[in-house]
């Protein structure tokens, strides 16, 4: 079952083009969704395989849900096929601290409904596809890049889901050797060397208009030496981890870093994940089957079971051993002669060969085997933007929350690695107690690596958030995001003190912080992750770091605290979490005040998300709406304005007055409209002054 390769997207006419991606669409989904007939029930699908990850179904409605999200931030669709669904699937693949894992907050759906929903779907973006208007190339503005995106997504999960379903019970899984084949050849393991890797120089440089499909963090540039370097031939295989084991590896903290002892305690692990210990010995458990330990497959383990190997390995021979970083395992890759821009032919990935590893000495690249390919490698790299990395407007959660020194990089593929992941240019990231098929091979180097825990933020626009939020006052204009607040909770009746509220759109959290103070429990929802996870970072640390820019190239360093502001003591009352305001889940309501900061002119659905919040709201709660009412078609399309023209007669329609209709039939206006001032800093002489309009509407 070899999988398509990714698409170029620079060549050919727009027919031609357009069929292509037709077919590479069905090839995702028809795989993807074959993937999951290896399950032997109904019932695999609700089983935690990993309880830091949703259940099976989860996943298999999470890659549907995203093509009709992503198509309608995209303005390509307007209407949702399941809004319950597209909720319900839509976040929550990797243990962010805003991930909602709670097992209360969701009823999932059954098997068959799934089924159905991902018909719908199918049958949607098929006709999206043979109908859409576009020009050649597909690039990041092109109309048809959401679609791509979508596919490149679902590849993705692809391989994640593969690893969960190799985590359920084997009783929950039943073998398919023709759809999804193992290896069968095992041998002995074989002796591992180090082979010298002469120093020279590594480049990243992938552009906007670069031929094939990449994700945010592959663009910009990026350019280092690297110092010369020894590297095992192989990468690490059963066999040679046995010594490991054996050695009682497991057992001894001093071969553990510290983050690595705190997993090993807490899982009471002592032997690789995907290893089965008997008394005759130990079996080994792919994705489908358990059989004997094949020793000359690679070893399938986490970061930290990987760091601890290299340090007993140190032990062993007296040299400093670790893990490659990034740019030495690019180094590895062009010395050995790697240098297809996509992999298929002649390496096990991208399904071109099996549904499982294959011995360590099969694939030969120079003077190194399994240089991609096998399994994924782990590296010392904590994952970092290249010079010149922005986020994809449709998608700013892929990368940015994984800049946080937790999600180490991952190189080379794996057996089920397809499309982009199957590509020279591809950086994936995980934490490094996560597990994917990934083993490592080890270097001897000079000096070890050193790995900051807290960086300043260098994302301009969560920067300037930052400071907006947090930061110093400027021409004598209050704190926007305190100001708010205090004038919610002069609103609020002496009664309502304790109860819940929501900050719907809060940004980086100040506000949400502040109206801890006053409630006993505050949600606080955006749809940007790389706000919500500032917010997270502030609550947990009590500390923000960021760059602001002075001019040019200069900037300037800030930290900021909680404490400072009187605000620690009741942080923990907050929660966060990201979410489309269009479309929350079911489990935030019960409100005795929503708050709506600067949000309405900027969803691409303002009465969709009125209507929602009133359910939400408690009789006699407060709805507070803070808008510059700066309407603009690049949020929000203008047949869905909230005033703001000229209505049918000729006659104007202020947003005040297009609100006041809109929410007369449930609420009842408080007081008259406020205008509160609030001023962000872009640079050091540079500065956005703008006026909100509060309205304050109390629910019958």
């Amino acid at each position: 079952m070899q999988a398509m390769s990714t698409l170029n997207l620079s060549q050919g006419s727009v027919e031609q083009k357009r069929e292509e991606i037709k077919a590479y669409f069905t090839d995702s989904f028809d795989t993807y969704e074959n993937l999951f007939t290896c399950l032997a029930s109904d019932e695999a699908y609700f089983q935690r395989a990993e309880k830091l990850r949703h259940p099976l179904i989860f996943y298999f409605g999470h890659t549907a849900t995203f093509f009709i999200n992503k198509l309608i931030l995209a303005k390509t669709i307007t209407e949702r096929i399941n809004p319950r669904f597209e909720s319900l699937f839509a976040i929550g693949v990797d243990e962010m601290s805003w991930d909602d894992l709670n097992d209360e907050n969701y009823a999932w759906p059954s098997v068959d409904e799934v089924r159905q929903y991902r018909r719908q779907v199918r049958d949607l973006v098929l006709s999206v596809i043979e109908t859409l208007n576009f020009s050649m190339p597909v690039n990041w503005e092109s109309p048809m890049w959401p679609l791509v995106m979508g596919i490149e997504h679902e590849r993705i999960h692809l391989e994640t889901s593969s690893v969960l379903i190799r985590q359920l019970p084997i009783s929950q899984v039943k073998p398919d050797n023709e759809s999804w084949p193992r290896c069968k050849v095992s041998s002995t393991a074989p002796t591992n060397t180090l082979i010298d890797v002469p120093n020279g120089d590594v480049t990243c440089n992938k552009q906007w208009n670069d031929a094939q499909y990449g994700w945010d963090n592959e663009y910009g540039h990026h350019q280092a030496s690297v110092t010369e370097f020894k590297a095992s031939q192989f990468v690490v295989s059963n066999g040679e981890f046995l010594a490991f084991v054996e050695a009682g590896g497991y057992e001894n903290p001093e071969y553990w870093e510290e983050e690595g002892n705190k997993w090993r305690e807490y899982t009471k692990a002592v032997h690789p994940t995907f290893w089965v210990k008997t008394d005759n010995g130990y079996l080994y458990r792919s994705m489908l089957e358990v059989f004997p330990l094949p020793l000359s497959w690679p070893v399938d383990v986490n970061y930290h079971e990987a760091k601890a190997f290299c340090n007993y390995k140190s032990e062993q021979t007296g040299s400093l051993i670790r893990l490659p970083t990034e740019d030495e395992w690019l180094r590895l890759r062009e010395f050995a002669g790697v240098t297809e821009n996509s992999y298929s032919e002649g390496y096990n990935i991208a399904l071109s060969k099996y549904a499982s590893s294959e011995p360590v000495d099969v694939n030969q690249s120079g003077d190194f085997y399994d240089v991609v390919g096998n399994v994924w490698q782990w590296t010392e790299t904590p994952i970092y933007p290249f010079d010149g990395f922005k986020v994809h407007p449709l998608y700013d959660d892929f990368t940015t929350p994984t800049f946080d020194n937790k999600h180490n990089l991952i190189k080379g593929g794996s057996w089920i690695s397809t499309g982009n992941e199957a590509m020279a240019q591809s950086r994936y990231a995980f934490r490094r107690h996560f597990f994917q098929h990934a083993g490592f091979r080890y270097v001897e180097a000079a000096l070890p690596i050193q790995v900051n825990d807290l960086d300043y933020e260098s994302d301009t626009q969560v920067s300037q958030y930052s400071e907006f939020h947090y930061g110093d006052t400027y021409f004598n204009v209050e704190n926007f995001a305190k100001a708010s607040a205090h004038f919610c909770l002069r609103h609020m009746p002496e009664e309502s003190k304790g109860g819940k509220a929501l900050d719907l759109g809060c940004a980086v959290g100040r506000s949400s912080f502040e109206l801890a103070t006053y409630f006993d429990h505050v949600d606080g929802i955006d749809f940007s992750a790389r706000f919500i996870k500032t917010a997270v970072a502030m609550q947990e640390r009590g500390e923000i770091r960021y760059n602001l820019i002075e001019e040019g190239e200069l900037t300037s360093f800030k930290a900021r605290k909680l404490s400072n502001m009187g605000l620690a003591e009741s942080a923990d009352k907050v929660h966060f979490a990201q979410g489309d305001a269009c479309n929350l889940k079911p489990q935030f309501t019960g409100y005795d005040l929503i708050f709506m900061g600067n949000l309405l002119d900027r969803v691409y659905s303002p009465k969709k998300v009125l209507n929602d919040v009133t359910a939400r709201l408690n009789a006699g709660g407060l709805l507070v709406i803070a808008s510059p009412f700066t309407w603009l078609e690049e949020y929000t399309e203008r047949s869905e304005w909230l005033g703001g023209y000229k209505d049918e007669n000729g006659e104007t329609l202020t947003s005040t007055e297009a609100l006041e209709a809109t929410l007369k039939e449930s609420f009842e206006r408080v007081g008259t409209p406020t205008e509160i001032p609030f001023v962000i800093r872009e640079t050091k002489r540079k500065f956005q002054h703008t006026l909100s309009e509060f309205n304050v509407f109390k629910k019958r």
